[in-house]
Formats: structure tokens, sequence, C-alpha cells
């Protein structure tokens, strides 16, 4: 029962934290969110503990079987949510707690549930380098070589598909030119496109929105994860929204897949 106090305490601060930092939509999750992103309820190794289902894809990618995610993929903006006891009864079990630095909550989950396990600040980037660096780290970390290795090697063939039919589905055969949110860059390498601007993490500016306009994109690539609205009103441009994180089966390479067909459609109709 002492345990259980003090466990409380440190939730409550974190969550008034977090109505600080957090900038944008969604309180939590409501009680429908309670099944968070798991790669299985059973299986051999470590047992890892994310934050997001970003990391719990790393994770999961990386040969990783006993995975779970804190925040729910049904939430559009991982600072936004609101811990719970049981998250940090999860993380008190865990072998391994995967974060990212940017989050505000992460760096405080393992001092408030006074867990053992092993933090790992992952950067986050869903770059073809950048997700294949952090699923070699964690399989290294996990024991699970082999298994990150394949996936890797999914990843680079994944990869070289998508990119082929984006490039194939450009009705006159150039590159299309996007402005595209920091964060996500790596749909406009995928595509093959040509950025002419970026902007981000904040909202456009009303210089930016004059500098990138003039530019004359044919397409936005905004971030689905952190949008605030039309990010070019008036400019002709056609937005997609870009979503970075994983869904609730943790599959990164649906990730990629989605942003292509995305791409792909609105290329071919332009």
């Amino acid at each position: 029962m002492a345990r259980a106090r003090v466990l409380v305490r440190p939730l409550v601060a974190l969550s008034a934290g977090l109505l600080l930092v957090s900038g944008c939509g969604g309180s939590g999750a409501s009680s429908k969110d309670a099944s968070h992103g798991t790669s299985g309820k059973s299986g051999s190794g470590p047992v890892v503990v994310a934050t997001t289902s970003w990391e719990a894809a790393l994770a999961k990618a990386a040969g990783a079987e006993n995975v779970r995610s804190l925040v729910p993929a049904s939430i559009r903006h991982a600072p936004d949510y609101d811990l719970k006891p049981s998250d940090l009864s999860a993380v008190a079990d865990a072998d391994y707690v995967l974060y990212a630095p940017f989050e505000p909550f992460a760096g405080r989950i393992k001092e408030a549930a006074g867990s053992r396990a092993k933090m790992i600040d992952l950067e986050l980037d869903n770059s073809p380098a950048k997700t294949a660096a952090n699923v070699t780290r964690l399989g290294k970390a996990f024991g699970t070589e082999q298994a990150a290795a394949k996936w890797n090697a999914d990843l680079a063939a994944e990869w070289k598909s998508l990119a082929g039919r984006l490039k194939a589905a450009r009705p006159d055969g150039k590159a299309p030119a996007v402005a595209s949110q920091v964060f996500t860059t790596w749909a406009a390498k995928l595509a093959g496109a040509r950025l002419v601007g970026t902007y981000g993490p904040e909202a456009v500016s009303p210089a930016q929105l004059s500098r990138l306009s003039a530019k004359k994109p044919a397409f936005v690539l905004e971030n689905e994860n952190m949008s605030t609205g039309t990010v070019l009103p008036g400019s002709g441009a056609k937005q997609l929204n870009i979503v970075n994180y994983p869904g609730k089966d943790l599959d990164l390479l649906a990730v990629y897949r989605k942003a292509a067909e995305q791409m792909t459609k609105a290329f071919a109709a332009s």
C-alpha cells in the first residue's frame, strides 16, 4: 500500500507537467484505448516497454517479442498522453524502456516507477539510414542481431520497391516539387521529389508562408502527428498528411507503404 502511494505522487506530477508542455489536440486515452500496441502476449527474450508505438515498432523490428507501448496508437500527438498507474507498473517490470529525448515525460518514467530497467533513448527519424541504425542498436542490446539484420534487409528491399513505384507514377517523368515539414522529409526522399523548402516543427509564420509559396511547390508533405491544419493556404499546393507513427500492429514497414500509396495516388492525379 505504501508503494502505491509513492507511485501515485510522481504520476500526478508527470500529468501536470504534460498539461503544461503539450501543444496540440487530445487530452489522453479513453477507456476504449486500454489495449496498447504489443507484439504478442508471450514470448522469449527481454520485456520491452516503449513510450510510443514508434519505439515499440523499432523493438519489434529488432527481434523483441515481449513489447508494449504506453501511449496508445490512437493518440495523434504522444506528449498529450496522460500516464496512468498501470503504465508505471509496466515500466517497473521491464528489462528495457525505450523513449525519445523530445518526449517530456519519458526521462522521468524510470525514476517514478522505481524500475531497474535499462533506459535506451532513440532519435526517431523514419529515414532508412536512421531506422536501420536504431534497429541494429536494439538488436545488439536484446541479443537479437540476426533478426535485426533480416528486418533491415527487408526495409532496404521495401524502400527500393516503393521508390520505384513512385517514380513510375509521375505523369511527366519529372520529380515533383514539394515543401515538407522537417520530420517528414524522409517521405520526400522516398518519392524522389525535389525538396524546395522545409518548415516546422513550429507553425508556419507569415514570412515562411510567403517564402514557401513563392517556390511554388506542387505538394506539401505535412506531419499528421503534429499538424496545425492547412500549411500553405491559397498556394495551390496539394497537402498530404504523412503519418510517422505505426499503428497497433507495430508494423513500421506499413508506415512507408501508406506514405507511398498517398503520394503515388497524388502524383498520378496531378
